[in-house]
């Protein structure tokens, strides 16, 4: 495959800064990109990578520290499927996903672009409740969110398919969390927006790596140990990879416990 030919998305440093400014949501609602080196070197010298917005802050550092390290660029485009899934069946190294069934939904649905058998498990992340700025609710608890007068965005997509009636379901609360879901996006980009633009919204259940993403506007309520639930965050070798060997070379540095504290910083796990 000549990736001379690929259609190289918008390029650009995205930095932390810049989400929490408020381009958050724009990991999900276009293509986020990310390039390691000048934005003029030749494609077929970069490992494309693509997934989801939610894990695009530590792949996008550990892509910097991976070509300074090694010599390798990687670019990462991050956003909604449908913004990048025509260039990534022209150019696809890697895919990630936010939640192994995410992973496996694709896989099921492209798997022309898959190498399942080089499929591995990063790092996994847990879900918490996102709050408005000072928690004016004082929500502390999952009971907290079945009180009445508590408005629940729920994103029914991006990894976050079911996460809060997993969570409800172990306490008997999904009647009493279900009457105070007010509005339901279908990905992470779009319940930013509506977030932002529905201020009378006092929680949304997801991944705890969203408030380090979004903390400027935003709290955390972290759930007890007991209560935490987990999913994972899985990443695959395409079918269409030029260079397998780099592309294995940059899962493997992923995985390293260096690697492993960056997504930690990010709120992993």
């Amino acid at each position: 495959m000549n990736k001379h030919l690929a259609i190289v998305l918008t390029a650009g440093m995205l930095s932390a800064s810049a989400l929490l400014a408020g381009c958050g949501a724009n990991t999900e609602s276009k293509p986020t990109t990310t390039t390691t080196a000048n934005t003029a070197a030749a494609a077929s010298n970069v490992l494309m990578v693509y997934g989801p917005g939610g894990p695009f802050g530590p792949m996008n550092e550990l892509a910097e520290m991976f070509a300074k390290e090694k010599g390798i660029q990687v670019k990462v485009v991050a956003g909604p499927e449908g913004k990048w899934i025509e260039q990534a069946k022209q150019d696809a190294d890697i895919f990630f996903g936010g939640a192994e069934y995410m992973l496996t939904d694709f896989a099921l649905r492209h798997p022309e672009l898959v190498d399942d058998k080089t499929r591995t498990e990063l790092y996994p992340r847990a879900a918490g409740i996102l709050v408005r700025k000072g928690n004016p609710k004082n929500i502390k608890t999952l009971e907290d969110l079945a009180k009445p007068g508590i408005k629940i965005l729920d994103v029914n997509g991006a990894g976050q398919l079911g996460l809060w009636e997993d969570l409800a379901g172990t306490k008997g609360l999904i009647a009493g969390i279900q009457k105070n879901i007010a509005v339901t996006a279908g990905n992470s980009a779009e319940g930013i927006d509506k977030w932002k633009a529905t201020p009378e919204l006092d929680a949304w259940v997801t991944y705890e790596s969203w408030y380090y993403r979004l903390k400027d506007t935003m709290d955390l309520v972290e759930l007890p140990k007991k209560d935490k639930l987990f999913r994972g965050t899985p990443i695959v070798i395409a079918k269409t990879a030029d260079n397998r060997e780099a592309a294995q070379q940059f899962i493997e540095y992923l995985k390293t416990e260096k690697s492993h504290e960056v997504f930690k910083k990010w709120g992993w796990h």
